[in-house]
């Protein structure tokens, strides 16, 4: 067989197999166009808006601050009754609070819509697709 002839069928051969990058390819476009999706969808928007809002909604932010640090005493320092209370205050202060309550809200809708995403990869894979593999170097 001449050189040629080789580089024909090594044309045919290829022709509709598509090669590993090209699947990686295929792979990078259908995650851009996965990310603009949901970078539009409207779970996301309306998390992006009530995370500014709380962003910028000071009373909030503090009440948040309020609630970690008090978080952080009770974990350094043990069962607190005086911190529990005041956690448990705060707690009261913040389901109240509809900046917190609305970005909050917005939050779990956009997990929500992660999962129902994992899932359907999931499915399609045959395994777990955003498990923790366990890994690390150490």
């Amino acid at each position: 067989m001449s050189d040629a002839q080789d580089v024909d069928d090594a044309a045919e051969d290829s022709v509709g197999v598509p090669g590993e990058e090209d699947v990686e390819a295929n792979v990078e476009a259908a995650l851009r166009e996965f990310l603009d999706a949901l970078a539009e969808s409207e779970t996301y928007q309306q998390f992006v808006a009530a995370d500014e809002a709380l962003q910028n909604d000071d009373d909030a932010m503090a009440l948040l601050r309020e609630y970690q640090r008090k978080q952080q005493q009770m974990q350094r320092g043990g069962f607190d009754e005086s911190v529990m209370a005041q956690l448990k205050q705060l707690q009261t202060e913040m389901s109240n609070n509809e900046t917190i309550q609305r970005q909050q809200a917005a939050q779990t809708a956009l997990v929500e819509l992660l999962q129902r995403t994992n899932d359907a990869v999931s499915d399609e894979i045959g395994e777990e697709f955003a498990r923790s593999t366990g890994g690390g170097c150490c």
